[in-house]
């Protein structure tokens, strides 16, 4: 039988919505290589979204904390339309060099 601080701990490691939607935005204002960013920022947004509703979904359970899963959603959800955005903009200006 554990104790109630393992518990805490490990609500803590898998409460992860806010770290991956949080990477999938800071990649947008720490590299300046926008077309790579896209492509690296997708993923992690994606992975946050899914990461937010497993937390959300555990949150209405009481094992999870519903802020958390909120603010980890909004953030991914951000990131992946930053990235959306740019990729459909270099799809319809091809005219337009790659560049940062």
């Amino acid at each position: 039988m554990g104790s109630v601080s393992s518990r805490d701990e490990a609500h803590r490691k898998a409460e992860v919505a806010v770290w991956f939607g949080g990477a999938s935005l800071v990649w947008w204002f720490c590299c300046p290589f926008w077309a790579l960013v896209s492509f690296g920022a997708l993923p992690f947004a994606l992975i946050g979204l899914v990461r937010a509703w497993v937390e959300y979904r555990a949150s209405r359970a009481g094992r999870a904390s519903g802020r958390r899963a909120l603010v980890g959603g909004g953030l991914s959800l951000l990131g992946a339309t930053a990235a959306i955005a740019y990729l459909v903009f270099l799809a319809r200006h091809p005219e337009l060099p790659v560049q940062g």
